[in-house]
């Protein structure tokens, strides 16, 4: 998911990609983050668009190694999702990804796993509840089997590293 909308392009990236437990010294980029929230409405009404940009910004966080923050956008565009949506669904899904990315990077395999695995939970429950129009909306145009055999795939794996870390916007 490349982020071509022009206010999210204009975005900056977090001036460094906060770890809880490793980065001591420093507190998150609160400044950067708050800008992204401000994006987002109080409420989305139907769904939530592919192209809003603090949505796409999100993703893009996770994709270039900001877990902890892509984890913050994504929850604050959760946060303003209709109850029981489609996108709730893929959105829970996704911020549990960046999560279990996150505890990847701090050397936690067991709780990416469980991560993971929740996240799959909810991917299946998105995939029972397939829509059948077409719409412009995240859960619409998210490649969710995709993500889903991505999962299983790394849920199989005997070990884990910091390396297999699932990058949202390349999963077609």
């Amino acid at each position: 998911m490349n982020m071509t909308s022009s206010t999210a392009a204009d975005l900056p990236l977090p001036g460094w990609a906060y770890v809880p437990g490793e980065t001591v010294d420093s507190e998150p980029d609160h400044e950067t983050l708050s800008q992204v929230r401000a994006l987002v409405p109080a409420q989305f009404f139907g769904h939530v668009p592919t192209r809003h940009p603090a949505l796409r910004y999100g993703m893009a966080l996770n994709d270039a190694g900001y877990f902890w923050e892509s984890q913050q956008v994504l929850e604050a565009v959760w946060a303003a999702t209709p109850q029981g949506g489609r996108e709730r669904i893929l959105l829970r899904a996704c911020t549990q990804i960046a999560n279990a990315n996150l505890k990847l990077r701090m050397r936690k395999p067991h709780a990416a796993l469980r991560l993971w695995d929740e996240a799959l939970a909810e991917i299946d429950d998105l995939l029972s509840r397939r829509s059948a129009a077409r719409g412009d909306g995240f859960a619409d145009r998210f490649p969710a089997a995709n993500l889903a055999k991505l999962l299983k795939a790394r849920l199989a794996q005997p070990t884990l590293s910091k390396a297999d870390w699932i990058a949202l916007g390349s999963i077609t």
